[in-house]
């Protein structure tokens, strides 16, 4: 049994999530006709949802390549080889969940096959558990083999060349199956709510530092 089929089904809420995420939230920071790439796609809830001129998908499973949408280009393979991509092609980079899976030296070898594929301007957008506010919870995900809290996430990312941006401690909550209801205009009030009871998912979004 594999892992999307124990620890991490397909539950039709995230697609409502994503899509209120995308909407009111993610799509705003893609330029104009942008290219988008998503990192650790899973089913391709973010890909298929959010507005970009190009869109592309990586997952080391076959899982993403089932679920992506018409126009999405996914790639089969790891996150730490991305030469596929053309150098300078990326507006932004956005990755959920997917680097307290990962060891730091993979991290730090996505990091910088990313720096040569952002545009100049691009941006890495991160979302996920933060140590710091999901310890009861965070290692009942028996894939997480990396811990990062808000404050350790933000000094690997400078460590490994980049500029930090945003960081929010708590931008959603752990997970969709919470307390909260998943219904579209609940998730709008909660993002531009100052108020976020349950927000254990940190939000960071960074950029190449300047060479």
């Amino acid at each position: 049994m594999s892992y999307f089929d124990s620890r991490f089904q397909f539950d039709p809420r995230r697609e409502v999530l994503w899509k209120a995420l995308c909407d009111f939230h993610f799509s705003a920071l893609v330029p104009p006709g942008g290219h988008v790439l998503e990192l650790g796609a899973g089913y391709c809830h973010f890909i298929n949802n959010v507005r970009a001129g190009r869109k592309t998908a990586i997952d080391i499973s076959p899982v993403a390549a089932a679920h992506a949408a018409e126009g999405v280009t996914v790639r089969t393979g790891s996150v730490t080889d991305l030469d596929f991509l053309p150098d300078a092609s990326v507006d932004l980079a956005f990755a959920s969940n997917l680097f307290e899976h990962l060891a730091q030296s993979d991290f730090a070898l996505c990091l910088a096959g990313l720096r040569r594929k952002l545009k100049p301007g691009g941006q890495l957008v991160i979302l996920q558990p933060n140590y710091r506010r999901a310890y009861r919870e965070y290692f009942d995900d028996y894939t997480h083999i990396s811990v990062y809290s808000d404050v350790s996430l933000s000094d690997f990312l400078r460590a490994n060349g980049y500029v930090v941006l945003e960081c929010r401690p708590g931008f959603l909550p752990f997970s969709v199956v919470s307390r909260l209801p998943v219904h579209r205009q609940l998730i709008r009030l909660y993002l531009w709510s100052p108020w976020k009871p349950f927000a254990k998912q940190m939000l960071l979004r960074a950029a190449p530092a300047a060479r």
